[in-house]
């Protein structure tokens, strides 16, 4: 008889094994483990905003609302986990992450394929975010095909004209209309404003860590640091959203 594969554990299930041996501090100070667990588990959350986006993109391509709905409020609660853990980072401070920053050498954040994948589905049209990543790898080849496939607000505006509002036809009157019936689609509507706020959130978090970590030094890999990440603030992804606001 064949040899019956080994019975399913929670190990085995979660791939504990490899996840566990996943944090290699490059020094032996005892933050640098934090600041990798820390980052590793951003990507972990990149991994599932992406995943859930995908599939609120098709929920609006099917006007599907109610399911459209739910996968919002699941991508509002994952941001904020992800602006909650910046408080466990600011508990490094300034000494103790100079104490291993120079093991980073040209690693930085900067570099994170799914963040800028997340970007580009978010709206994020930039043919210089493909660029530090080599072609032909995978890392490019996602980003590109993120920034040549619509934007979450480009399904938003399909969905509504799914729903009957001509958002194709002038975006400003289909959402007026979208807020006077006040119905599904415009809680669609205000949880996009919510995600844009969360995601702003987040920036404005992660600008004041990294300034009250190295001030206005240079990142690491060569990165502009907080002068760069204060540059992506206030930006707003659904700028039509906002505006908004001055007519209701």
């Amino acid at each position: 008889m064949p040899e019956q594969d080994a019975a399913l554990t929670y190990t085995s299930y979660l791939a504990l094994d490899e996840v566990l041996a996943a944090q290699r501090p490059r020094s032996a100070e005892h933050d640098e483990m934090l600041f990798i667990v820390i980052h590793q588990v951003y990507e972990l959350w990149f991994k599932q905003l992406l995943h859930e986006l995908r599939y609120l993109q098709q929920r609006l391509a099917d006007g599907d609302t109610a399911r459209a709905i739910r996968t919002l409020r699941r991508v509002l609660s994952i941001l904020k986990v992800a602006v909650a853990q910046i408080d466990v980072l600011e508990t490094m401070t300034p000494s103790q992450f100079a104490g291993f920053r120079a093991r980073l050498e040209a690693a930085s954040g900067f570099q994170s394929a799914q963040f800028r994948e997340l970007e580009a589905v978010l709206g994020r049209r930039d043919d210089g975010a493909v660029e530090h990543y080599p072609a032909g790898s995978e890392a490019r080849e996602r980003i590109a095909a993120a920034m040549a496939g619509p934007s979450l607000f480009e399904s938003f505006v399909a969905y509504l004209d799914g729903q009957g509002y001509d958002a194709a036809g002038g975006i400003r009157e289909a959402l007026l209309r979208v807020y006077r019936d006040d119905a599904g689609p415009a809680l669609v509507s205000e949880h996009l404003v919510d995600l844009d706020e969360g995601l702003q959130e987040w920036r404005y978090r992660h600008v004041k860590m990294v300034e009250r970590t190295i001030g206005d030094k240079a990142g690491t890999g060569g990165s502009s640091g907080a002068g760069y990440l204060r540059s992506t603030l206030f930006q707003p992804l659904f700028p039509d959203l906002w505006s908004l606001r001055r007519t209701l």
